[in-house]
Formats: C-alpha cells, structure tokens, sequence
C-alpha cells in the first residue's frame, strides 16, 4: 500500500490543478447580470461573450490539441495556467466590454489547452493497474472543477465585499498555487519534441465509426448545450421572471447541473457503457422538459429538478458516447476520433446559445428558451430512435 500511495497522490494533485483551471471557466457565469448593469448590455451580448470561449476551446483542439504529446504535459498545462491568470487579470481590470471578451477568448484558450493534456497527465500519474481510479480523478476534476466556478464567485459576490474582483484575486491564488504544484510533478512524457514538430491535427472519421458517431455526437451536442444555456441564461431567467438576486442561488444552481453530470459519469460503471447512452438521452428529455416547464411556469424548483436531472443524463450520455466511440475507433485514430466528439460538443455550447441570445430580443426570454428546447428535443428524439433501431437487430 505505501508503494502505491505516493503515485496517488500525484495523480490527486494533478487533479486538482485540473479542477483549479476549469473553475475558471466558469467563475463569471453569476456576475454577468452585474456587468449588465455596468456595462448596460443586452442578454444577446452575454450569450457572445460566453460563446467566444467555445470558439477558443475549438481552436485550440484542432490547432495544437496534441501539443503535449510533443513537448511535454507539464510545459503545456503550464501555459494553461498562464492563460488562465491573464484571464483574471482582464476580468480584474474590466472597464468595458472589449476586457470580457479578452478574458473569456484567454480562458477558452486556457480549458482548450488542460482538456486532452490535464486528463491525459492524471491517467499517466496513477499507479499501474489504477485506470478506473484515475478515470475518476480525471472526471471529478474536470466536471467538479466546472461547478465549483460559479458556486465560489457566486458565494463571494453575495456574502463578501468587491463582487466583481474578489472571486478573481482568488483565482489568481489558485492558480499561483496550482503553478507550484505542477512544477513539483514529474514530468510524464518521456521523449519529447521541439515545438515545430506540433502540427495542426484535422479531426477524423473512419468508416466504421460513422454510423456510431451520430447519435453519440448528437447527444453530446445537445448535453453540452444544455450546460451552454444554464451557464449563460439561468442568471438572468432567475432575476427577471423569478425575482431571485441572490448570485450564491444563481451559482448554485448552475454548480448542481455540473456535479450531476459528475453522478452521471460515474454511474456509467453501474448501467454499462452500451445502455448509458440511450439512458442519457432519456434524462437529456427529461431534463429538457423541466426547463420547459420552469421557463413556461416560473418555478424555481423546476429549474433545480432540470439541473438535476439534464445534468445527469449528459453525464450519462456524454461518457457513454466516449465509449462508444472509442471503442469503434482504430487505436492509431482514436485521438483523433475523439476530438472529432469533443469539437461537436463544444459546437453545442456556442452555436444554440447565440441562437438564444438572438431569439431573446424579439420573442424575449422565455420564448427564446422554448424554441431552444423543441430544437434540441428533436435531435435527441432522432438519436434516440437510432439508438432503438440499432439495439433491436442485436438482440435478434
């Protein structure tokens, strides 16, 4: 047991530089309805600045989302964190809009560069045999580090004094902390390479993964969103038809749908990859109609059911679409099939929420939310009926 107890705790506290970096993402979500009222900026712009991250996230994947099997994980996360801080800093020094979108494009950059490197590293620092641990590491870190984001700034903003800085000079200690961290852990990639060998990598799709890839793409865009939607909205759906300002209930709220995602994960061990799939796709619906109903009916309990169990169900569906195409996916294109998925899901939190941000001015905030959810509720309608057609010739 003590052999093994030093590789844990690298693996462990890889983790949870992982989870320091995602938290950043997601810090501003509460506070947006602070800068709008700063700033005097519609919801349509919200949803912009927090699309712009997205777009950074796919940059980074296809550009140079195999850089750290070149030049090494630690050098890459490295520099993740260095975005991550510059990230901060614009958010510290935020005197107009130009400085969000500077501090959200530098976090995309940041969660683009720690999405494959980070989860990458903490499977290379378990000890041997330790796989399924380490999956869990990686999982919790990553989903659990999303939620912890709004949960703390939403926390600050309420209960301590400067809201639109404290939670970013406590990130900024993290960070610094995380920095020290990394720097104390071993590096894993033993043959490394110059930074000219790193070369744009252009997502693949085999033939025998396509038929595969639809339905697992179409509901990891859905599941991501979904997430999309509650990260950049529910703020202003809680002040608006819910009279709710409190920000530690806004962070709250949108923390609940990333650690059920985090359950829904973990409970793909329990159902089997094969039925979390088609199982995700049913909370994804089911999750949709209660945000459905919240929207329609103004209730904030529905809202939190639809956190629950939205969040839940892409946990199930997301893993269970890694799954599925992993294992469908030759080993020498895996990497590159996977980015293919990760690519579309984080399509799925770009394109919908502009579309919502568009729809809002018009046919306002409950409608735009309506539309939203009857466009998604067709594509995982369609999946799942694919999935149905699938499985029934296996049973045969």
């Amino acid at each position: 047991m003590d052999g093994r107890r030093p590789g844990w705790r690298a693996c462990v506290l890889s983790g949870a530089v992982f989870a320091v970096c995602m938290a950043g993402t997601t810090l501003p979500t509460p506070l947006y309805p602070l800068y709008q009222d700063k700033f005097g900026f519609s919801e349509l712009t919200v949803t912009v600045v927090y699309a712009l991250y997205a777009f950074a996230v796919i940059g980074v994947l296809l550009l140079v989302g195999n850089a750290s099997d070149a030049v090494g994980r630690r050098p890459v996360l490295l520099c993740g964190l260095a975005f991550a801080a510059l990230s901060a800093v614009c958010f510290l020094s935020a005197g107009g809009l130009g400085w969000l979108y500077a501090g959200r494009l530098l976090s995309g950059l940041s969660a683009g560069l720690f999405t494959g490197a980070a989860t990458a590293y903490v499977m290379e620092l378990a000890p041997e045999g330790g796989g399924s641990r380490a999956t869990f590491v990686a999982t919790a870190a990553n989903m659990g580090g999303l939620g912890c984001g709004p949960l703390l700034s939403g926390l600050l903003a309420e209960y301590a004094p400067w809201p639109l800085h404290l939670p970013f000079v406590t990130h900024l200690a993290l960070v610094a902390a995380s920095a020290l961290v990394l720097l104390r852990l071993a590096e894993t990639v033993r043959e490394r390479q110059p930074l000219r060998a790193v070369r744009p990598q252009r997502p693949a799709l085999p033939p025998q993964v396509r038929s595969v890839f639809g339905p697992a793409a179409t509901a990891s865009f859905v599941g991501f969103a979904l997430f999309g939607v509650f990260t950049s909205v529910s703020p202003a759906f809680l002040a608006e038809s819910l009279d709710v300002d409190d920000h530690a209930v806004s962070g709250l709220i949108v923390a609940l749908a990333f650690f059920s995602s985090t359950a829904g994960q973990l409970a793909v061990g329990r159902f089997g990859a094969r039925r979390s799939l088609p199982l995700g796709c049913a909370g994804l619906l089911a999750g949709l109609a209660l945000l459905a109903a919240a929207l329609r009916w103004d209730q904030m309990a529905l809202l939190v059911a639809s956190a629950f169990v939205g969040g839940t169900g892409q946990g199930l569906a997301f893993r269970g679409a890694l799954a599925d195409v992993a294992g469908a996916s030759p080993a020498h294109q895996r990497a590159a099939v996977i980015s293919a998925l990760f690519v579309v899901a984080y399509a799925g939190i770009s394109l919908p929420v502009i579309g919502v941000g568009l729809l809002t001015g018009p046919i306002g905030l409950e409608g735009a939310g309506l539309v939203f959810i009857a466009c998604m509720v067709v594509l995982v309608v369609t999946a799942a009926v694919y999935l149905v057609r699938r499985a029934a010739p296996a049973r045969v």
